[in-house]
């Protein structure tokens, strides 16, 4: 089914929550059910939520924080956000090892000014990340099924950024996967999906219906890397975080 952008104004709430962006068009084009494709928009954000101070990025099986995402991001916080709290760590193959890694490095982070963009694969460890802590999240074509998915790539693989680096991803990284699905989401209200139709990778249906009550950007071409992602949807993913 294909689906029309709304060109609205964006609700007032979401202009209040995010001021600084008042007057701009950021923040539109969204779906907010995937069962029930209808025209809609970003429900204000708690009023009661600070700005985002600490912010966590999850990359890809096989990715880095050499992606062109994380250092899109790395970079918009650098320039405009010195203030923020930023971490993109260099996850283990270990989907129990990348996960224990990620929890113990934000156990002191303040869970209300807190959030975690992940991207395919980092998209299923962040949305471990929010249904633990609640946190926002933005989740740029997430994995849903990575246990079902991922048992194709047992073996020897090597690095996107780095074809001489390698890793073997073993079978019980399989049931490590499946030990860390969660059900739904306490706070889907505070978590953005930015979906391709045109993703090579993973099914846009999935993955819309992962979160049927969550914030979705849904796109009808672009790609599993969201190539056009600084030129289309960095300022709408930075929106969406409210850092400080």
């Amino acid at each position: 089914m294909s689906y029309r952008f709304p060109q609205e104004p964006l609700a007032a709430g979401f202009l209040n929550a995010a001021s600084r962006f008042a007057g701009t068009d950021l923040m539109q084009n969204y779906l907010a059910s995937a069962s029930e494709v209808r025209r809609s928009h970003l429900p204000a954000l708690p009023s009661m939520d600070p700005q985002t101070t600490h912010l966590l990025y999850l990359h890809g099986f096989r990715s880095s924080p050499r992606s062109t995402k994380a250092r899109l991001v790395a970079q918009r916080v650098a320039q405009a956000h010195p203030n923020l709290e930023w971490w993109c760590p260099q996850l283990p193959p270990s989907p129990h090892d990348a996960i224990d890694m990620v929890m113990k490095g934000i156990a002191h982070w303040p869970r209300k000014s807190m959030a975690v963009i992940g991207s395919s694969l980092g998209g299923f460890y962040a949305t471990y990340v929010a249904g633990m802590t609640r946190c926002r999240a933005v989740l740029l074509n997430p994995a849903v099924h990575p246990a079902r998915d991922l048992t194709l790539y047992i073996g020897d693989q090597t690095v996107w950024h780095d074809p001489a680096e390698h890793f073997y991803f073993r079978p019980e990284y399989i049931h490590e996967l499946r030990a860390m699905e969660v059900g739904s989401l306490t706070r889907p209200e505070r978590v953005f999906a930015i979906i391709a139709k045109g993703d090579e990778a993973l099914d846009w249906h999935e993955m819309s219906a992962r979160y049927p009550d969550s914030n979705i950007k849904l796109l009808e071409g672009s790609d599993h890397a969201l190539s056009d992602f600084e030129t289309a949807h960095l300022d709408d993913v930075m929106a969406f975080i409210n850092p400080v």
